[in-house]
Parts: C-alpha cells; structure tokens; sequence
C-alpha cells in the first residue's frame, strides 16, 4: 500500500535537491515550481494567521480598557498595520492574488482557520481569548519556519536554473 505524500513533505525531503546539479532542466524548473506554488500557499495561510492575531490583541486591549474604539470601526488600521507596500521583511514580493489552494483537509490550520472564533470573539471569556491567541501564534511560528525552508528549496533551485543559462550564455556559438 502506497501513501501519498503531502507537497510540503516531498519538498523538504533532502532527496529533492539531491542530484539538482545534473538533473534534467524541465524536471528543476517542475520541482521549482512546485516549490513556488507551496511557498505562495504558506505565505497565504500566515497572512490570515498574523491578520486573526491582530484581531485577538486588538480584543484584549478594548478588554483591558486600552481601546474605546469597536473593532469594526478599527478594523481597517487592524488589517493594514505592518503592511508594507508590496515586501514582506524578507524582501519578497507579496502577491495580494489568492494562491490555487488545496481542498481543506484534517491539517491543523484547516480546523484552526475554520473555526468559528472570530464570529463569537465578543462572547468569549479571557481564558478561551488567551487560549486562542497562543494557539494562533505557535502555528503562526510553525508555519513562517516551514515557509523559509521552503524559501530555501525555491532559492537553491532558482539558483540552478540562473546558473545554467549563465553556462549557456558564456559557451562560445558554434561554428557556423
């Protein structure tokens, strides 16, 4: 019985770089791609997960007495502080398009973007506030880590295919 496995996981296997020197130029530009298409996803995902924890601090200082203001009449400062126009810290253009994504499936961000907090965020109590923004930040932390690895592959790929049109340019033409 054979298992599929997850994109991310063939990715981040050290076997998918290996031989990346003599491997066939449409099987890089393929795994390079694949490997763009998952960043794009990560990048997604961590977006929403940084824009529900800027939602969660925003609820706990109205809460504490910090905030007079709703949250719906904060919200569009919520959702564009630290935006920077078009780079994320790494210097990688953030594309605002939604990536192709994958059906929802039993991952843990599935069920954590899934739920209904953010609808019931003014009936809950500080504990279930506090429990929500912890869970939300560890996975906004494992998510950003899986992204820079990723970055990583993409980078050494990339790197690859430059250097091989590199090669290319600098061979002499062939006598005519």
């Amino acid at each position: 019985m054979t298992t599929e496995r997850r994109r991310i996981d063939r990715i981040l296997d050290p076997e998918y770089l290996e031989g990346v020197e003599s491997m066939d130029l449409a099987e890089l530009r393929s795994r390079r791609d694949l490997a763009q298409t998952v960043e794009k996803e990560l990048s997604y995902f961590r977006r929403l997960l940084q824009g529900r924890l800027d939602l969660l601090a925003f609820e706990q200082r109205r809460r504490r007495g910090e905030e007079t203001r709703s949250l719906i009449e904060a919200l569009p400062e919520i959702l564009t502080t630290g935006v920077r126009s078009g780079q994320d810290l790494s210097g990688r253009y953030l594309s605002t398009d939604l990536p192709d994504m994958p059906a929802k499936g039993r991952r843990h961000i599935d069920r954590v973007l899934g739920n209904d907090l953010m609808v019931r965020l003014g009936e809950i109590d500080e504990d279930e506030l506090g429990e929500a923004t912890a869970e939300l930040a560890d996975l906004e932390t494992e998510v950003s880590s899986l992204r820079k690895q990723v970055q990583a592959v993409v980078d050494r790929l990339q790197d690859e295919v430059k250097d091989r049109y590199k090669a290319t340019l600098a061979e002499p033409a062939p006598p005519l």
